[in-house]
């Protein structure tokens, strides 16, 4: 049983008080029961509530030099959905390298990927996120899906993507908090939380709010239990090690020094965010 597998399984488990004798099926996260589901073999899961098998078509775009954990954090949430299909999607399904050099495969090109989708997801990243606003294909393909999804979502600077689109005007939405400021340019309120929850637009905050955002939509796509369950299998219980990890917390002279570092980009995201909100958010 693959970790996919076995933590979809330990998400039911959490809340099916199953016999001694009873076993959990194997589920891909996109597949049919197994046979023999129904005629009370080992892997029987009739007792399982109708609700927590689900159809859904889940897309998370990559580009160059995205944030891997923006993506990966809640794509580990995602495929614990049973019967969700979850795809990588790239203009290409040439490797993608990430911001950090990790190498991400992706699973189907723009041309291939569903036209409906339940839930379109953007992360972030920092000097590749600005150019994915001026590559006409990326974000052609995320207005046009977009303007479609049942859930429009991003983690991080993943958010400018969205408001470039044209997705995030008239919503309240966040993104990394160095940036965060930046979303009026494209008609977007900025709220506080580490997700944040409009209507069907729902944005992470930065980097590692993405396993927030990912288990946050497994509790609204299932029910508590199952998320739960979810969490669980994932032993996710943060106690980091230093208490940093917003600019309220952390210490006046580490803020100090990692504004400083941004003030670059921030600018350069101002620049490229408005040129493309002018050029492909504007209905």
């Amino acid at each position: 049983m693959t970790r996919r597998q076995f933590s979809a399984a330990a998400a039911v488990a959490a809340a099916v008080a199953h016999s001694p004798g009873d076993l959990l099926a194997q589920q891909t996260g996109g597949g049919e029961p197994p046979a023999g589901a129904a005629n009370g073999s080992p892997h029987d899961m009739s007792s399982m509530p109708a609700h927590w098998m689900g159809s859904e078509q889940i897309a998370f775009l990559i580009y160059p030099q995205f944030t891997a954990l923006d993506m990966v954090g809640p794509h580990h949430m995602l495929t614990s959905l049973m019967g969700a299909k979850v795809h990588l999607v790239a203009k290409t399904r040439d490797p993608v390298q990430s911001d950090t050099g990790l190498a991400v495969v992706p699973s189907m090109t723009f041309d291939e990927c569903p036209s409906h989708l339940d839930i379109v997801c953007v992360p972030g990243g920092s000097q590749g996120t600005l150019a994915a606003m001026q590559d006409d294909a990326t974000m052609l393909f995320l207005k046009d899906r977009g303007s479609r999804a049942k859930y429009v979502t991003s983690v991080c600077t993943g958010s400018l993507l969205l408001g470039a689109a044209g997705l995030l005007e008239g919503y309240e939405a966040t993104s990394h908090w160095a940036t965060k400021a930046l979303l009026p340019i494209f008609g977007a309120t900025p709220a506080e939380g580490r997700v944040v929850v409009d209507r069907n637009r729902i944005t992470g905050g930065g980097v590692t709010a993405g396993i927030d955002f990912g288990l946050t939509m497994v509790g609204h796509l299932r029910d508590r239990q199952y998320a739960e369950g979810v969490q669980l299998i994932a032993e996710y219980d943060p106690k980091p090690p230093y208490s940093a990890g917003t600019p309220q917390r952390a210490p006046a002279e580490v803020r100090m020094l990692i504004e400083g570092m941004f003030t670059g980009f921030v600018a350069d995201a101002e620049k490229a965010g408005r040129t493309a909100f002018a050029r492909f958010g504007r209905r």
